[in-house]
């Protein structure tokens, strides 16, 4: 019997952007990067466990928009001609350092990882990586959950069939791409609202994870607090974030990502290259931009252009480790709660999954040696919350409270003076949405088509990611833009089901362009008893 378990969980998602319209489009950048710096090294790394018999698993969350993005033909090719581009750039690079041997190297590094990532997405997978999570779920390697639909922030939502909604396309879309139904689901923002839990048994959901005081706070008072599930009134299990591992891992000023020997994100070649040199492999625009080719390590606080050369190797030292370490604290901290508790405790550290890799290049690499270092020991367990249940024991029943695990826990990222305008548009579009079908409950031809993308419109506006991005104060312009894109097609498409003039053109348009979940019900949004 082990001291405790770990419950490793990553949570993988990005809006969804596709612009088939424009050959080259800025924002599509960010799902290529995730693809080149976290998704195929968090792959690799779990198949290379696999091979070597590890028996330490982690749970990763991928969202249904991720999910369309990774699946879909078009992206997929575009993604490789990026890769393409960084394999040439990188072979030009080595040339251009050879006379520096501390940049030579890390050239020699970028060059052998783009390729080594172009032989897991083409050759090993056939440009859809989801195929290799799935067979490492099907063999008991991973549990996979899934998310909200478009990852829209349940609390602020206006009525119920809205957020059954958000439940119902994820379940479906994720039978659609793993062959199964989920069982588990990570709550978008890890918002929850009591009653919710309803929605998500209804659909087969068995646990989701929640922010730390959802716990502490729940009604009544967990006697094991986050270091046990709860089972909601409704059947399903509430696992609670553990906040002092959870620290370790992401805090850039507490937390490993911080080491002065980690390569430093905001020194870039896309930069700091000369401009003629590196102008074709930008965009058409010329606009310098990241392009993952990075010589710099954090170093401390100096200011970026005193940066020290960054060292592959010493890196890597770095990040054993801290997965040493991490694995040290993992045990102690097991062992004082099977003291103060009499059981053995779960320990639930969920993270974004681009901070490893992304953020914290080295972070797949802390992932790896550490999962291989607690596969050798037997005081803790490395498992999923699926097996946590699996395993039976009693579950104390207990209702968590209204929470989230943005900045100060009870909504306030979502709701704000950046982005409360907002909430007045998505509500009438739930409205609507809720009324075309309780309205027409048959449909077929240009109607059905008509309905579905009305569906799929609303989705998509609701997306948490267009009002977080409001609020971080990052690329602005492009969320306005979007939800607003979202809200006036639906508008269009309200207007001409209402009137009975639906117009082809329009409907084949927002088809080609917002062409998430092929197998939408725009029933979904109906009501209950209707299902």
């Amino acid at each position: 019997m082990p001291q405790g378990n770990v419950l490793l969980l990553l949570h993988a998602h990005l809006p969804f952007v596709r612009h088939p319209e424009h050959e080259e489009f800025l924002e599509e950048d960010w799902l290529y990067e995730a693809i080149t710096e976290t998704y195929l090294p968090i792959l690799e790394l779990a198949e290379n466990l696999e091979q070597e018999r590890v028996t330490s698993k982690f749970s990763i969350a991928l969202s249904p928009p991720l999910c369309e993005m990774l699946a879909d033909p078009l992206l997929q090719s575009r993604y490789l001609r990026r890769l393409h581009r960084l394999i040439d750039l990188s072979e030009r690079e080595v040339q251009r350092t050879r006379h520096e041997p501390l940049f030579n190297q890390t050239a020699r590094h970028y060059l052998e990882s783009f390729r080594r990532a172009r032989a897991v997405f083409e050759d090993e997978h056939g440009r859809n990586i989801l195929r290799g999570f799935r067979r490492l779920q099907d063999a008991g390697r991973i549990e996979i959950l899934t998310c909200g639909a478009t990852h829209g922030f349940f609390p602020l939502m206006s009525r119920v069939e809205a957020v059954r909604a958000q439940v119902r396309v994820a379940a479906s879309n994720y039978e659609k791409h793993f062959g199964r139904r989920p069982d588990g689901i990570w709550l978008p923002e890890c918002g929850f609202q009591p009653g919710h839990d309803a929605i998500l048994a209804a659909e087969g959901v068995t646990h989701f994870c929640v922010e730390t005081h959802a716990i502490a706070y729940a009604a009544p008072r967990p006697k094991y607090t986050i270091y046990a599930p709860v089972r909601t009134p409704s059947g399903v299990c509430a696992f609670g974030r553990d906040i002092e591992s959870s620290r370790q891992v992401w805090s850039a000023s507490e937390g490993y990502p911080g080491d002065v020997d980690y390569r430093e994100f905001y020194r870039d070649l896309g930069y700091d290259g000369d401009e003629e040199y590196v102008k074709p492999y930008l965009h058409a625009d010329g606009v310098r931009r990241n392009l993952g080719i990075k010589y710099h390590r954090i170093t401390g606080r100096v200011p970026l252009d005193q940066k020290q050369p960054y060292n592959p190797a010493a890196a890597a030292h770095r990040a054993r480790a801290h997965a040493e370490n991490f694995l040290f604290n993992r045990v102690e901290q097991a062992r004082h709660l099977r003291r103060t508790l009499h059981r053995t405790a779960s320990v639930l550290s969920p993270y974004d999954a681009e901070l490893f890799g992304h953020w914290w290049y080295e972070g797949p690499q802390f992932l790896v040696e550490l999962l291989r270092l607690a596969g050798r020991q037997s005081e803790v367990n490395f498992t999923t919350p699926r097996d946590v249940l699996a395993a039976g024991g009693p579950v104390q029943r207990s209702t968590p409270t209204l929470s989230t695990w943005g900045d100060k826990g009870y909504c306030e990222v979502w709701l704000n003076p950046t982005n409360d305008w907002i909430y007045r548009h998505q509500h009438v579009v739930e409205d609507r949405m809720a009324s075309l079908a309780r309205d027409h409950r048959d449909a077929s031809g240009l109607l059905r088509r008509a309905l579905n993308q009305a569906a799929r419109e609303t989705l998509l506006a609701q997306s948490s990611d267009w009002a977080f991005i409001m609020n971080a104060d990052t690329a602005v312009p492009y969320a306005h833009k979007r939800f607003k894109t979202h809200v006036e097609a639906f508008a269009n498409l309200h207007a001409q089901i209402r009137a009975g003039r639906i117009e082809e053109t329009l409907v084949s348009s927002l088809e080609s362009r917002h062409n998430a979940f092929a197998e939408i019900d725009w029933r979904v949004f109906g009501p209950e008893e209707g299902r």
